[in-house]
């Protein structure tokens, strides 16, 4: 079978992908070609906004019309939601964002004699993290571990908790046996990801914590180092620095939610912090990992949103200094709380705000790479091109380097320059 595999969403999404990717090679089908019109069509689909639904209708449409005769499988957040627009769009194999493994079984078998199969289940009823091979697709140099899935925050403009469901998390014993698997393939970065992680353990035999989990991890990871999926403030307190620190294995890069930098507006969303609790998490990661990098999600124009709510989150991340952030405009999503507040701002005062924003943030990321200029980096090394090999450090900034024959080495590169959005330098 010649397939297609497709991808929106967070990085649990594209470990679910990879992982169905991974049980479609063990089972002798091959990637399509360029131009080569394949026999199934797999889109892993994300609902995290109302945009990003409409993003998937998109890919969705194209590869069918890309590929015609082609079985069309939908699964994830959007299938997960919609499973009727699934079906009109075209889709024969329909799956919500669970059982990744039976959705590779009924494309198999679609393909084989037509049968179509839709498979949609109740999100609060699963009890336990699906098994699924860890890792990455054409030898990469990074793998990626799910260890949590689910979450039950019920942030106000968030519909993921109704289509992830509740909190599920990988065994420590399992986290330690798929790592070292991963450490014995060769991998040299493990990237442990979930929807929530900050909630790991909540549902295991003495709730162990995010901190348990990672210092197992590293205990048996070799020459891999770790880095870190987004991360809830409420996670990070001094003892939780302090143990991931101790560990030596821990990437200085960490990914906040933030959403806002205005207590008014974390509020409405129903977020779990406050801006001087974000703060402080902030102060103890530069304590434990100095010159880490720090960076965030920020929702520009939530309803209620003010020109003085505005100010004071640019002020805020300016005041933290991130070395980057993703801006993005608020989106309504029907069948949250957020999409029936009133004062729902317009598109073009929600694409200002996001503009402000987004020139805020490209200051930063140029004031960090440009204090890296001089430092000496850690930098895993992944692709080659004339001469100019490319990685990235542990603070996940791109770096380029000359050498030869360093695919999956961390080489230590001394940084001599900025070069547009890379950092240009020599390995020492």
């Amino acid at each position: 079978m010649i397939y297609i595999i497709a991808t929106l969403g967070c990085k649990v999404n594209q470990y679910e992908t990879q992982a169905m990717e991974s049980i479609l090679l063990s089972h002798g089908h091959r990637p399509a070609a360029a131009g080569e019109i394949a026999d199934a069509v797999i889109v892993n689909t994300c609902a995290v906004t109302a945009e990003s639904g409409r993003k998937s209708r998109q890919a969705i449409r194209r590869l069918r019309d890309e590929n015609p005769g082609a079985v069309l499988a939908v699964c994830g957040c959007y299938a997960q939601l919609e499973p009727d627009e699934a079906e009109e769009i075209g889709a024969s194999v329909i799956f919500g964002a669970a059982d990744r493994a039976k959705t590779v079984e009924a494309v198999e078998k679609a393909v084989a004699d037509g049968t179509p199969c839709r498979a949609v289940d109740k999100p609060f009823e699963r009890r336990e993290l699906e098994k699924l091979p860890a890792g990455a697709v054409s030898g990469r140099t990074r793998a990626m571990l799910k260890i949590q899935d689910g979450c039950v925050n019920f942030c106000s403009y968030c519909i993921i908790p109704y289509t992830r469901g509740r909190l599920r998390s990988l065994p420590i014993e399992a986290a330690q046996t798929e790592t070292a698997r991963l450490r014995d393939e060769g991998y040299r970065e493990l990237v442990l990801t979930g929807i929530e992680v900050a909630s790991y353990g909540v549902d295991l035999p003495g709730r162990p914590g995010l901190a348990d989990v990672i210092e197992a991890v590293a205990a048996v990871s070799g020459g891999m180092r770790l880095r870190l999926g987004s991360l809830e403030p409420t996670v990070v307190t001094e003892d939780f620095c302090r143990r991931l620190a101790a560990t030596g294995k821990v990437c200085r890069h960490f990914h906040l939610s933030l959403q806002s930098g205005c207590d008014h507006t974390l509020k409405a969303m129903n977020r779990k912090y406050d801006t001087a609790e974000f703060f402080h998490c902030t102060e103890l990661l530069r304590q434990y990992f100095p010159g880490c990098a720090l960076t965030a999600d920020v929702i520009a124009g939530f309803p209620g949103e003010t020109d003085e709510d505005q100010a004071e989150t640019l002020a805020f991340i300016r005041r933290v200094g991130f070395a980057d952030i993703h801006v993005f405009p608020y989106s309504r999503r029907p069948g949250t709380p957020a999409d029936s507040m009133p004062n729902q701002c317009t598109r073009a005062l929600k694409a200002k705000r996001a503009h402000e924003l987004q020139q805020a943030v490209d200051e930063m990321r140029a004031a960090f790479m440009a204090q890296s200029v001089g430092q000496t980096l850690p930098v895993l090394f992944e692709t080659e091109e004339d001469g100019l090999w490319q990685g990235h450090s542990d603070t996940y900034l791109p770096v380029k380097a000359p050498g030869e024959g360093l695919r999956g080495q961390i080489c230590p590169v001394r940084i001599d320059s900025v070069e547009g959005e890379t950092l240009k330098g020599t390995i020492v």
